[in-house]
């Protein structure tokens, strides 16, 4: 039923049911997904009976109040735009802050993870096996899709794989719930309004209904994770049925992730890269994705591939170094930089492109990983930015993340020394900068 005056905005009365269906509506982003079909309102779920330690009305109804008021301005401002009155009562009639939200985007993890540890759950044993059979189920609308983008079917099952566990773990958080909470509290209210506005797109375009629609905590939808500005560049109707449906229908999934990744720029026919063997006295400050060159070049200069086959025919091939010196080295080419178009971390990159070698039957990593090194945590990369910065290394200002500008600072610290400048870092590394 459609209200004139949202349940979530009336006096305090009603503030209290409100504030007593927070916490049933503040859901884990690892729940398991709804019907493949729509099939009545998914909000429903989200006013149910209330736990015995619902917080008090006068902690929070100041903020909801904030909150139905900030709601209001932006539906006065979506209806200016054109968004129909329909879909901005489907959309806020029954909306919910959700303060999980805002505390998960304000969260950094004091302790990174390093990228071998990614591998070992991204890439296990259980997941190709699982993918293996998976890419047999859904064959058929594969190879329709890499049919008609020229992308391989094991690379759209990988990033299925690697995104939502195949389709078992997308999230079940209302995708409206946690883009009005972040345009309204969060750290990145201007993207998040955006995706806001493209969610509410999707709905009056009726793809899905707002139930429905679910996803993360940060507004990644369905079984590949697509964000509402990606869904309309590049969810795919592939089954015909008049809706882009990524949360149930196979032939939508696998069609919309490789139309995406084929915008991205994948190149039909060639691999994502190899993993190489480096000469002897290589300069590691070239491991650089800005520093591309083609195939015949590096192997002119003594790179390599581990089972001898030449290496493949990139133009602009790239070497990355993901554990510095001592760790595996890739030569990577243009369909990983489309990889990292979907996600931009070269460990997720390299995980959905090692995923889909191995479901193809491929080899994992053959080099060790240099397992006796320590992460630095945040906090420590702040300190090394820090003293780089001292030293007259220009590193940016301190972050934690290590971005472009603190790699080269590293790398020129590391020529100093006479170390491999492969701008990875390190406790030892760290130690040297803060020593006297």
């Amino acid at each position: 039923m459609h209200r004139s005056n949202p349940p979530s905005f009336r006096p305090v009365a009603h503030v209290a049911t409100v504030i007593l269906a927070l916490a049933v509506a503040v859901v884990a982003g690892c729940a398991s997904p709804p019907p493949a079909s729509p099939a009545g309102s998914g909000v429903a779920a989200l006013s149910g009976p209330a736990p015995a330690q619902a917080a008090p009305v006068d902690a929070n109804q100041a903020l909801l109040e904030q909150f139905a008021r900030w709601v209001e301005d932006f539906r006065t401002e979506m209806r200016a735009r054109g968004i129909g009155e329909a879909t901005l009562r489907d959309a806020f009639d029954d909306v919910h802050y959700l303060p999980q939200v805002i505390e998960l985007d304000r969260a950094q993890p004091e302790f990174l993870r390093p990228v071998w540890d990614y591998l070992d759950s991204a890439v296990s044993v259980q997941r190709i096996a699982t993918g293996q059979d998976k890419l047999l189920q859904v064959r058929a609308a594969a190879d329709a899709a890499a049919a008609r983008y020229g992308v391989p079917p094991a690379i759209i099952v990988a990033i299925w794989g690697i995104e939502s566990n195949y389709g078992s773990n997308y999230g079940s958080i209302p995708t409206i719930d946690a883009l009005a909470t972040l345009g309204f509290e969060g750290r990145r209210r201007d993207w998040a309004r955006g995706e806001l506005l493209a969610a509410l797109k999707i709905i009056g375009n009726g793809d899905i209904d707002r139930g429905h629609m679910v996803g993360s905590w940060a507004g990644a939808m369905g079984q590949t994770q697509f964000l509402p500005s990606n869904f309309l560049a590049y969810a795919v109707d592939a089954d015909g049925d008049g809706r882009r449906n990524i949360w149930g229908s196979m032939a939508d999934v696998t069609a919309s992730t490789a139309n995406y990744l084929a915008r991205s720029g994948w190149q039909s026919g060639l691999p994502w890269g190899v993993e190489v063997q480096l000469p002897a006295g290589f300069d590691h400050g070239r491991a650089d994705a800005a520093l591309r060159q083609p195939s015949s070049q590096w192997a002119a200069e003594g790179v390599r591939s581990m089972n001898g086959q030449a290496l493949p025919a990139f133009t602009d091939g790239a070497i990355l170094l993901p554990a510095g010196a001592r760790g595996p080295a890739f030569l990577v080419g243009p369909n990983f930089r489309a990889v990292l178009r979907y996600n931009n971390s070269d460990s997720y990159a390299l995980a959905v492109s090692l995923l889909a070698q191995r479901l193809d039957g491929g080899p994992g990593v053959q080099a060790p990983w240099p397992r006796d090194l320590s992460t630095l945590t945040r906090s420590q990369t702040r300190e090394m930015q820090s003293a780089l910065n001292q030293r007259g290394l220009d590193s940016g200002e301190p972050d934690g993340t290590m971005g472009p500008a603190t790699r080269a600072a590293l790398r020129r610290y590391q020529r100093s020394l006479g170390l491999p400048a492969d701008g990875y870092p390190t406790l030892d590394l760290l130690q040297r900068l803060q020593a006297p």
